[in-house]
This record gives structure tokens, C-alpha cells and sequence, in this order.
């Protein structure tokens, strides 16, 4: 079996189109077609059904799928280690980022992963929680940063932060109900009880911090007031500032706006919302030294970034 040919089926797959795997490999799309054809003619059993939407794999192809991933990754695997053992830290390190932190530390992570890895490759993605876990498991992630994430035996975690959540409001605050009454006066603390009758601006689901907000309200018999629906950091910090309702999100995502002074952040309590940022990676497949490095970087970077 060709690696290359091997290659060429794992992109494809993934991708699900023979025409953005070839554009992706930089591969004439005859010639990627014809090693494909090879391999299942050497394999004796067809890995891709062909239509007009693309390609998808066949059972057979799943499986191969599967495998061709691992024997990839311990070809890359190897190619780093000689790397490392000739000094240099090379190879590729992809890394997942939420999009709450991604704008905070996009800049700042890849100018130290160049100053620390001259000689390694950086992927970021960003994505919802789903999409990353899905990527640690594929093998498409080496490590992503991410909130709350749950237990599993499959992944390794390391703990970068705990934060609590605040409410994120127009400056200054008008009409905050508190006991019974209303005040255009922001105080430095809210409950989580006058949270909940206050019109929120809330990402969808499986969002990290909507689904923390509603467990921590459940807790008081309480639901959160969801004025609007909206997946996307800044839309939402933009909607707030236009005094179309709140936000309830760590106070460090302000540093995405050059000016904060448009907001007020509150403190919650009765109870406090505590939010974990951890550093994940897949249990199942050996760690090379470059990203052992990336590690590094990544924790170093996130704590400046969210330095309080």
C-alpha cells in the first residue's frame, strides 16, 4: 500500500469531494483519481462511492478510513522525532480555539509558536466544543483549548484557567431590576436570580457557557430570559452595546473591543458561575516532542492573554 496513495483517500474522504481534495493537495484531479482507482484495485474492494455531490466512503472505506489516519499520524510521528533528535522541533501541530478566545490569542500565539518553532507548522481552527472533541477523536486536532469540557477516557486535560462568568451590560446600565425596584445606578455585583429577569443575548446551544448558565440557574429553579439567540462573540458584545439586552461571559472578552468603556461588568453570586478553560488532547495516540513545545506555548499565551 503507497502512502501517498493512502493520503490522497484520507483528504478525499474528509473532504468529501475528489474536486477540493485536489486543490487542497495541490494535485491534478485525473492523476488523484487514478492513484485512488489503484489502491482499491490493489485492495480489491471500492473505497468511494462516486455522485454527483461528491464522494462517500463505502463501508470498506470507512474502515480504511480509519486506520489510514493512525498509520499517518505515525508516519508524521516518526518524521518529527528524527527531527527532534537532530535538534530541530519540526512537523505540523494543529491546534483547536473557541471562538470566545481565538480573537484574544490568534496574534499573540502564533508570533511565539514562530519565535520558539521557526521550524514547525501551525493549523488553528476554530470551533464549538462539538466540532473540536469530533477533531480530537479523527485525528484532525492535536490539542484544542476548551471550556468545561466533560471527563472522558479518550482525552488527556490540563487545567489553564478558572474564571467566573459576568454580566456583560450597556454602560451605564439603565433599568437593572433589583428587589422589585429599577435604577439606572450599576452595582458591582448581581444575583443570578435578578439575572433571570433580565433579557439575555445568549449563544445556541451546545455553546460551553450557555449550557453553564442554564445548569447553574436550574440550581435556584430559575431559567434564563433568552431575548435573542446569537452565535458569534462579537455580534453579541456589539448587540449589548446597543442596549439590546446582556451578556453573561467571562470579562476578558472585552479585551476584544479597543474601547470597553460602552460596557459594565457585574459580578455574579448567589451562586457564583465558575468556568474551567482546559488544554485537551487525544489519550490515544502518543505526543510528539514539537507538540509537548506547542503545550507550552499554547498555556503561556492563554494566561497573558487572560491575565486579571
Amino acid at each position: 500500500m503507497d502512502l501517498k496513495q493512502l493520503e490522497y483517500f484520507v483528504r478525499v474522504a474528509e473532504m468529501g469531494s475528489f474536486t477540493r481534495a485536489s486543490i487542497a493537495l495541490d494535485v491534478a484531479q485525473p492523476a488523484l483519481s487514478r492513484q485512488i482507482r489503484l489502491l482499491e484495485v490493489e485492495l480489491r474492494q471500492n473505497l468511494l462511492t462516486r455522485n454527483g455531490r461528491g464522494a462517500v466512503p463505502t463501508e470498506a472505506g470507512k474502515l480504511l478510513l480509519e486506520h489510514g489516519r493512525g498509520i499517518l499520524h505515525q508516519v508524521e510521528l516518526t518524521r518529527e522525532e528524527l527531527g527532534a533528535a537532530r535538534g530541530a522541533l519540526a512537523g505540523r501541530v494543529s491546534i483547536g480555539l473557541p471562538p470566545s478566545l481565538s480573537k484574544v490569542i490568534t496574534v499573540p500565539l502564533v508570533k511565539t509558536f514562530r519565535e520558539q518553532m521557526p521550524k514547525a507548522q501551525l493549523t488553528l481552527t476554530e470551533g464549538f466544543s462539538v466540532q473540536m472533541h469530533e477533531g480530537l477523536r479523527v485525528g484532525n486536532l492535536d490539542m484544542a483549548v476548551l471550556y468545561n469540557p466533560e471527563q472522558s477516557a479518550d482525552l488527556e486535560m490540563s487545567t489553564l484557567d478558572e474564571d467566573e462568568l459576568s454580566l456583560i451590560s450597556p454602560n451605564p446600565l439603565v433599568g437593572l431590576a433589583s428587589k422589585g425596584k429599577r435604577t439606572g445606578r450599576a452595582t458591582t455585583a448581581i444575583s443570578l436570580a435578578e439575572v433571570a429577569e433580565l433579557p439575555l443575548i445568549l449563544p445556541s446551544r451546545p455553546n460551553a457557557f450557555r449550557i453553564l448558565l442554564e445548569g447553574e440557574m436550574m440550581t435556584i429553579g430559575r431559567r434564563p430570559n433568552v431575548m435573542m439567540e446569537v452565535d458569534g462573540l462579537n455580534a453579541i458584545l456589539n448587540l449589548v452595546k446597543e442596549g439590546m439586552g446582556h451578556a453573561v461571559l467571562p470579562s476578558y472578552t472585552l479585551s476584544n473591543f479597543d474601547n470597553p468603556d460602552p460596557f459594565s461588568v457585574q459580578s455574579i453570586h448567589s451562586p457564583r458561575i465558575m468556568s474551567q478553560l482546559m488544554l485537551v488532547w487525544s489519550a490515544r495516540r502518543p505526543i510528539t516532542q514539537t507538540q509537548k513545545k506547542a503545550m507550552e506555548v499554547v498555556t503561556q499565551v492563554v494566561l497573558k492573554a487572560i491575565e486579571r
